[in-house]
C-alpha cells in the first residue's frame, strides 16, 4: 500500500484512485447506531460488582480490558466475545475497550474509535469502517447505558501515566503490560458467588437451552427416516440456531455425540451419523445476550426406545446424579457432590464385576492404597465445576482454593456424572462397549435443597422418552 493510497484496503481489493478517495468521504448522513444488547439491571449489577472488588482490593486502581477477536486464519477473525471480568465489572461488551477503576470508585470506560461518515476509512477499512462492520453505539449512548463516563481509548495512555501502580488484568490486551495475578484471582473469587441478577440470567440461559434440546429432539425422526448421514452436525446446527435466536451464541462448542462417539468426553469432530438403536449424548448450553451460559447434558435413545443394557447404565448414572445433587447445599464442601456421585458409580461398577474393589476402596482418600481410584477408568472426569459467565467459571482460582471451597448461597455449579465404556477396552463386556451416558444439571446453592435451574428437562429414563415423544409432537418453536 503506497502513501498515496491511505485506505488500508485488503490485498485482493483494487486500489482507490485520488479522485475516488477525495469523494468517498463526502455525501453521507450520520451513521445509524446499531442496537446494543442492553440488559435491564446490568449497569446496577456491574456497579455493585465494582464496589465488591474495591472492598477486596483497596488502595490501587484497577485496569480491565475487554480484549479483541482472535485470528481464525490469515486475515479472518472469530466472532468477538469480551473477557468475562470486563463484562462483569461494566455490563459492556465492546471490543478493544478498557475499564479504569480508581481507588475512590471513579470509573471510566475507554472505547476505541470507529471510523464514521466524513472519513475515508468509513468506506474502506474492513475492521474499523462502520460501513463494513455496521454502526456502533456512540460514546454518549454507551455512557448513558453503562452509567459511567466514556472516553476515547486514545486518551487511556495519558490517563494511566497519572495513575500510581495500577493493577492490570493480564493476558487479554498486550498494550497494557503485565498482569496482576492477585487481581485475576480476586475477580474470580468474587464472581464465584452470584447475585440475584446473575442468577436470573443463568435461569434464562437454562430455559433457552431446554428449548434448544427440544429442537434437537424434534429433528430426530426426520434424520432417521433419511439415513441420519452426518446427523450430529445437523443437530449441532439446530441447537446453534436456538442459541443465536434467543441469546448471543452457544456458551461452548456443543458436544453432540451419537453411539460410541459419546465415549470421547469432548467429542470434537461432531460429524457422525444418527442410527436407530443408539444413544445420543448431547452436552449443550445457550449463552444469553448478557453472556451467562447454561451447561446441560442429557443422554437418550435416538429412536425413543431403551435397550436393557442402555437402561441399566443410564440408571446407574441417574442414581449417581441425584446422590450428587443431594450434597449441593450451603456449608457442604464443593467436592461433596463429586464424592457422593462417584461412590454410586463405583458401587455399580463393582457389582457388575468391572472393578474388583468395593466403592469404599475405590473412593479411599489414600491414593496409594490398592484399589484407590479403580473406578476412574470408566468415568474419568470430575462431577462438578462452577458456572456463570464462563462455562468453566472462575478458573483463575488455584486448584486448592477451588477444590476446598465451602458452598454458600449463590454458588452455581454443575453436577454431571458419567460412565464411558470404550470400544477397545478389554476389561469391558462386549454388551457395554461403545456405551456412554452423562447427565448434567445446573444448580444454585441455597440454605436448603438446591435450586435446579435446568429441571425443565427430565433426567430419568422413562421421563426422557416421554419428553422425546412430547417434543416431537410439537411444532418448531413450541
Amino acid at each position: 500500500m503506497s502513501a498515496a493510497d491511505p485506505t488500508r484496503r485488503a490485498p485482493h481489493d483494487q486500489a482507490f484512485g485520488p479522485w475516488v478517495q477525495t469523494t468517498l468521504a463526502d455525501g453521507w448522513d450520520p451513521e445509524p447506531e446499531a442496537p446494543h444488547p442492553a440488559v435491564p439491571g446490568a449497569a446496577q449489577a456491574a456497579a455493585a460488582h465494582r464496589a465488591r472488588l474495591l472492598a477486596a482490593l483497596p488502595g490501587r486502581a484497577v485496569v480491565v480490558p475487554s480484549g479483541s477477536a482472535p485470528v481464525r486464519a490469515n486475515d479472518t477473525v472469530f466472532g468477538f466475545r469480551p473477557a468475562s471480568a470486563y463484562t462483569w465489572l461494566t455490563g459492556d461488551q465492546a471490543e478493544g475497550a478498557v475499564l479504569l477503576l480508581r481507588p475512590d470508585g471513579a470509573t471510566t470506560v475507554y472505547l476505541p474509535a470507529t471510523a464514521g461518515p466524513g472519513t475515508l476509512t468509513y468506506v474502506t477499512d474492513r475492521r474499523e469502517g462502520a460501513l463494513w462492520v455496521g454502526g456502533v453505539p456512540s460514546a454518549a449512548t454507551t455512557a448513558d447505558r453503562l452509567q459511567v463516563p466514556v472516553r476515547p481509548r486514545t486518551e487511556l495512555a495519558a490517563d494511566l501515566a497519572r495513575v500510581e501502580q495500577p493493577r492490570v488484568l493480564g493476558g487479554i490486551d498486550a498494550e497494557l503490560g503485565p498482569g496482576d495475578p492477585q487481581l485475576a484471582r480476586t475477580v474470580d473469587r468474587l464472581r464465584a458467588v452470584k447475585d440475584d441478577w446473575e442468577l436470573d440470567r443463568l435461569a434464562e440461559a437454562c430455559a433457552a437451552t431446554a428449548r434448544g434440546f427440544a429442537d434437537v429432539a424434534r429433528e430426530l425422526p426426520g434424520l432417521l427416516a433419511n439415513g441420519g448421514r452426518r446427523g450430529e452436525r445437523w443437530l449441532e446446527g439446530t441447537f446453534w440456531r436456538r442459541a443465536r435466536l434467543e441469546g448471543n451464541d452457544v456458551g461452548y462448542s456443543s458436544i453432540v455425540a451419537a453411539g460410541a462417539h459419546g465415549t470421547s468426553l469432548h467429542w470434537a469432530p461432531v460429524d457422525g451419523d444418527i442410527r436407530p438403536g443408539e444413544l445420543l449424548l448431547a452436552d449443550m448450553g445457550v449463552e444469553t445476550t448478557s453472556l451467562y451460559t447454561a451447561d446441560v447434558t442429557r443422554t437418550f435413545p435416538v429412536d425413543g426406545t431403551w435397550t436393557d443394557v442402555q437402561r441399566r447404565v443410564h440408571g446407574a448414572v441417574h442414581e449417581a446424579h441425584h446422590a450428587g445433587i443431594a450434597e449441593v447445599r450451603a456449608g457442604r464442601p464443593f467436592l461433596a457432590a463429586h464424592h457422593a456421585a462417584q461412590w454410586v458409580l463405583a458401587d455399580h461398577l463393582h457389582r457388575w464385576g468391572l472393578i474388583e474393589h468395593t466403592a469404599d476402596d475405590a473412593l479411599h482418600p489414600d491414593l496409594d492404597r490398592p484399589g484407590a481410584g479403580a473406578h476412574r477408568r470408566y468415568t474419568l472426569h470430575s462431577t462438578s465445576h462452577l458456572l456463570g459467565l464462563d462455562v468453566h467459571d472462575c478458573a483463575k482460582l488455584d486448584g486448592s482454593e477451588y477444590l476446598d471451597t465451602v458452598l454458600e448461597p449463590g454458588h452455581c455449579l454443575t453436577v454431571e456424572p458419567g460412565l464411558y465404556f470404550q470400544v477397545n477396552d478389554r476389561t469391558v463386556l462386549a454388551e457395554l462397549r461403545g456405551l456412554a451416558v452423562r447427565l448434567e444439571d445446573d444448580l444454585v446453592v441455597t440454605d436448603g435443597a438446591p435450586r435446579v435451574l435446568s429441571d425443565a428437562l427430565p433426567t430419568d429414563a422413562d421421563g426422557l422418552t416421554a419428553w422425546l415423544a412430547d417434543a416431537q409432537a410439537q411444532p418448531f418453536g413450541a
